[in-house]
């Protein structure tokens, strides 16, 4: 097996989020503080630090009322959220294979307890780090250093999967092999491969055999 351990980003890699975070983001900026701020702005740093340093980039003095009003048009979108074409497939045959599957996301834990909510996701993964749980964000690598400890296994035979720059930066400063993939939606594909991935996919088909 080449890859006993294996991370997963959850926005844009395992949920098809990437939509719902953007209408999010358009709403809070545009209630809050009444303007029109380009989606490749309000998407830049999506995957990397929290929410509330996301708002802080945006106005630093209103953070607080971006955050709730955000969150207040966010959560109930939630309920119609998919997975990510290929995923609920996946994972399964993963676990089927012996390989032992953990998320780490920016995502604070209230949230991806949504996501649990309308998918069967949370059986399937042994470890879930989320924002509440580190100091520091990604691209720093701690999220990732932390899912491995939980797992108590090292770098070596680990692979950390994800859709955005941040992802792989934090994958190669963790040193375990970065996969980039390409279909959340979020970041454009060029950023992904600026960062110089282990691996590039588009599809759950490649992911699988890449694994």
């Amino acid at each position: 097996m080449r890859f006993p351990t294996v991370l997963f980003d959850l926005d844009g890699t395992l949920i098809d989020s990437g939509a719902i975070i953007l209408s999010s983001f358009r709403h809070a900026t545009r209630t809050v503080l009444g303007r029109e701020i380009p989606d490749e702005q309000l998407l830049a740093t999506v995957g990397g630090s929290n929410l509330v340093e996301q708002m802080r980039l945006l106005d630093g003095e209103r953070v607080e009322e971006l955050v709730q009003v955000y969150r207040e048009h966010n959560e109930p979108l939630h309920e119609n959220l998919q997975a990510c074409p290929g995923i609920l497939d996946l994972l399964p045959r993963l676990r089927q294979r012996g390989q032992r599957l953990g998320i780490v996301t920016a995502k604070r834990r209230a949230s991806v307890e949504l996501a649990f909510a309308v998918l069967p996701l949370r059986d399937l993964f042994e470890v879930v780090v989320t924002a509440e749980d580190t100091t520091r964000h990604k691209p720093d690598p701690e999220p990732i250093e932390l899912g491995l400890a939980r797992f108590r296994v090292a770098a070596e035979g680990a692979v950390y999967v994800g859709d955005s720059p941040f992802d792989i930066r934090a994958a190669r400063a963790a040193g375990v092999y970065a996969v980039a993939v390409t279909w959340g939606g979020i970041h454009p594909v060029e950023r992904l491969r600026e960062e110089e991935p282990d691996a590039v996919v588009g599809t759950a088909g490649e992911l699988a055999a890449l694994l």
